[in-house]
């Protein structure tokens, strides 16, 4: 099959790039970064996986109208480039902020969406381009809503956790329990691969690992990856979120946006995707794949 992928070079990118080339998949890398990529766009394609997008600033200094430019606008050219192409099967790599950047209860595709960051919203507005377009009969249509994705490489908060952990720091954030969904890119890889081929509808899909975990099982597992004993604090909330607050004026590591990110619950179903695939469970659990993750770091 032959396969273009945008975001290429990204962590996702690279690591489901290689995965489809052992699978025996062609691979095209197509950047949007060029002026002239409709000029230069392949020809005899079968599958677009749109993966480039401006992710998430977690330290609230990008400039708004780069996320709708990136994420929407060029999400639409993309798609429409499609529309009037023989291409049968588009994928649009969305993300579960599409939808909502807080969850009471646990996410799934019928959750009406209401995102309140220029991330979120710039997302949710590709997905509703891409939806609303008149798809003719022969082509198929996947927006994929990932959650926390994960695995070695990776640089994001897990890799913050690690530091703390390495260095010995007590983790002060005990006393906010949660449960939150990660979706290791194994996993990841695995699914569009199921995808590519089997017979799957057109529609929207949440991606994550089929169990939850709480953030201070997260901080015991990387102890334990580490060889350590957890060192376990718990400071009163108020507290802490005042020191977040802080960090929000004094641009220091935790300020309120990271403290969300690390302390809020947030639950993702997959499964209407392994539904659809008829499988009932990924190949990697949650505790393999974040130990995998955090053994990485230490190389």
């Amino acid at each position: 099959m032959n396969i273009v992928i945008t975001g290429a070079s990204g962590f996702v990118g690279k690591n489901l790039t290689k995965y489809l080339k052992q699978r025996n998949h062609q691979i095209t890398a197509l950047s949007l970064r060029d002026e002239n990529w409709k000029s230069n766009f392949p020809v005899n394609v079968d599958v677009i996986i749109h993966l480039a997008g401006k992710a998430h600033d977690t330290s609230n200094t990008s400039d708004d109208k780069e996320y709708y430019r990136v994420n929407r606008d060029l999400t639409i050219e993309l798609f429409n480039t499609f529309l009037k192409s023989e291409i049968k099967d588009f994928f649009y790599f969305s993300s579960v902020k599409a939808v909502a950047d807080r969850v009471d209860d646990i996410l799934t595709e019928e959750v009406k969406t209401d995102p309140y960051t220029p991330y979120g919203k710039s997302k949710k507005e590709a997905e509703q381009y891409i939806l609303n377009q008149q798809l003719p009969s022969d082509k198929k249509v996947y927006v994929v809503r990932p959650c926390m994705i994960h695995g070695p490489g990776n640089k994001g908060n897990l890799n913050l956790l690690y530091k703390i952990v390495k260095k010995g720091l007590p983790w002060p954030l005990t006393a906010f329990e949660n449960k939150r969904s990660f979706l290791n890119i194994d996993n990841l890889n695995f699914l569009i691969d199921q995808m590519l081929t089997k017979d799957v509808s057109s529609g929207i899909y949440n991606f994550a690992d089929d169990d939850v975990i709480s953030t201070n099982e997260l901080i015991k597992i990387i102890n334990v990856a580490l060889g350590k004993k957890a060192r376990l604090w718990n400071i009163s909330k108020s507290m802490i979120e005042n020191v977040a607050k802080l960090g929000d004026k004094l641009h220091l590591p935790l300020n309120s946006e990271r403290l969300k990110k690390l302390t809020e619950s947030y639950v993702v179903s997959n499964q209407k995707i392994k539904t659809e695939l008829n499988i009932k469970s990924l190949p990697v659990t949650i505790q393999e794949g974040l130990i995998k993750t955090i053994k990485s770091f230490t190389i």
